[in-house]
């Protein structure tokens, strides 16, 4: 009895695919543009997640941003379209009595003209407290953010973007420890942030301590905007709702009244954008996989038709005592190879167009990062081509078996 490890059995499957050279390639090729669409759109896809990761970095999601507006009803003796101004004591109530709530960053921006030597520009300066590193992490090209002792003393320091950086500075030139004048007012640099493709919010181009914006700019207790971030087990939208509303009761506000604060919910966003990735994945994995079994469906076919036209021969074999489970191997076989050898080229081929992505996307502004595919997910996808090989080819090999000898010399 013939086996899978017989010689003979093998140089019989490479006759018969060789006789009918056309539509074995066209065969395979059926079944590795399925894998190969699997491979390259897989990749893709964690491409666009993994730029997406890069970029949002250690940002808190859990995040959501919140600023006056004016009012839209009258409530309580004040007419509408009164202004809300946010202040420092508003986020020392909205920690104290919000449970759920783990960070309140207060923040105020002002414009301003900056000078370094010879260059100047226009840019948003920024007064922040050292909390603003814990949520929005600011990677550092040189230097350090703002510290405790920066706001305790007031100091006029300054942490600037690498964009005011490479605008205002020489060529090269070390930045830390330089001035630089806001509005007339000379500032020490001690950090520089790297470019982010990232910004929540107004534009961040220099930070100066909390203090020192509230006396530069005569603040005194307003402040722009705040941004909250939520603990981990709480739900960020509840938060927004609970925010919004204990500053509608500090501020005398209409409980109803929507215009009075605006906010950005960025947990909801984030939320939002990760359920796309999800469901861009999973599209990808049912495309792919209906090419691969449409192309597996074609090996059934064309098998079917290679056991009409082996009637005769299948015939003879049956009648010098090859045994029905020979018969049934080989064209199983025949199947299981030409599943496996598709599926190679097609994983060959899908990992040279994600090479070829990586190579042409590069840079901070490339759209894709690292396209890749696990090699967890080929052996997977590899082993289920070669599973579904094997069940599409019982299809065939049940009617080889069926073929009686003596019906089979008679074909023609």
């Amino acid at each position: 009895m013939k086996t899978i490890f017989d010689k003979d059995t093998w140089q019989e499957i490479y006759g018969t695919l060789r006789k009918n050279v056309m539509r074995t390639i066209i065969t395979i090729i059926g079944v590795m543009w399925g894998i190969f669409l699997l491979v390259a759109l897989l990749g893709a896809a964690k491409g666009f997640e993994n730029k997406f990761n890069k970029d949002i970095g250690d940002l808190a999601t859990n995040s959501v941003f919140v600023w006056g507006q004016s009012t839209g009803m009258a409530f309580g003796g004040f007419q509408e379209g009164r202004p809300m101004r946010l202040k420092l004591t508003d986020t020392k109530t909205i920690k104290d009595q919000i449970s759920a709530v783990e960070h309140v960053v207060p923040r105020n921006q002002r414009g301003a003209h900056v000078v370094h030597k010879f260059l100047d520009g226009n840019y948003n300066v920024t007064g922040d407290y050292p909390l603003l590193d814990k949520i929005q992490k600011k990677n550092l090209l040189f230097g350090r953010f703002i510290n405790d002792s920066d706001i305790d003393e007031s100091r006029k320091v300054a942490v600037i973007s690498q964009d005011v950086y490479e605008e205002i500075f020489e060529f090269e030139e070390y930045p830390i420890g330089a001035y630089i004048e806001i509005n007339k007012i000379n500032y020490k640099v001690i950090g520089v942030i790297k470019k982010s493709n990232i910004q929540m919010g107004p534009r961040d181009d220099i930070h100066i301590p909390f203090t020192t914006f509230q006396k530069v700019y005569n603040q005194g207790d307003r402040i722009g905007w705040m941004i909250i971030t939520g603990n981990s087990e709480s739900d960020i939208s509840q938060v927004e709702a609970d925010v919004k509303l204990l500053l509608k009761n500090i501020h005398d506000v209409h409980p109803e009244d929507s215009r009075a604060f605006g906010s950005f919910n960025l947990g909801e966003n984030f939320g939002q954008v990760t359920g796309f990735l999800t469901g861009m994945q999973f599209l990808t994995i049912f495309v792919g996989l209906a090419t691969l079994i449409a192309g597996i469906f074609a090996i059934g076919n064309i098998l079917l038709i290679t056991v009409k036209e082996r009637t005769q021969e299948i015939g003879i074999r049956r009648a010098l005592g090859a045994k029905p489970s020979e018969i049934k191997i080989q064209i199983i076989l025949e199947s299981v190879v030409l599943s496996l050898f598709a599926g190679v080229l097609g994983i060959i081929a899908g990992g040279g167009i994600l090479f070829l992505l990586n190579s042409l996307f590069t840079g901070p502004d490339a759209v894709l990062l690292n396209s890749s595919v696990t090699i967890s997910t080929i052996l997977s996808a590899l082993f289920s081509l070669v599973f579904l090989g094997t069940l599409i080819g019982l299809i065939p090999a049940s009617r080889a078996v069926r073929i009686k000898p003596i019906e089979a010399l008679r074909d023609e």
